[in-house]
């Protein structure tokens, strides 16, 4: 006899509030990740010519950098399977990983 299939575990609510001069988001095209043995840096640019700027700085640890690659992970998995592949390497946006071993 099969058993029967599992419930789906609900995701934890998260209750945060956004600032509300947070809440229209900031544009970033470009990201340099960057890291030490204690955190990841992540530059998110706004790279327009003349020159590019850093419009956000995020700090963390490496658990949740890789938090955050599992998520981005299965939300592009998702995205392609509703939208079709994504077309790597004709954005502008490319990721520029520098070593930073600091």
């Amino acid at each position: 006899m099969a058993e029967p299939p599992s419930p789906k575990k609900a995701s934890p609510q998260l209750n945060v509030r956004i600032a509300e001069d947070k809440q229209c988001g900031r544009y970033a095209n470009k990201v340099i990740v960057a890291h030490s043995r204690e955190e990841f840096i992540l530059d998110f640019i706004a790279d327009f010519p003349p020159q590019g700027s850093v419009v956000s700085r995020i700090i963390t640890t490496p658990a949740h950098a890789a938090a955050l690659l599992d998520a981005l992970t299965d939300n592009l998995t998702r995205f392609e399977r509703r939208y079709g592949a994504i077309k790597r390497g004709s954005a502008r946006g490319a990721v520029d990983s520098p070593t930073a071993d600091a």
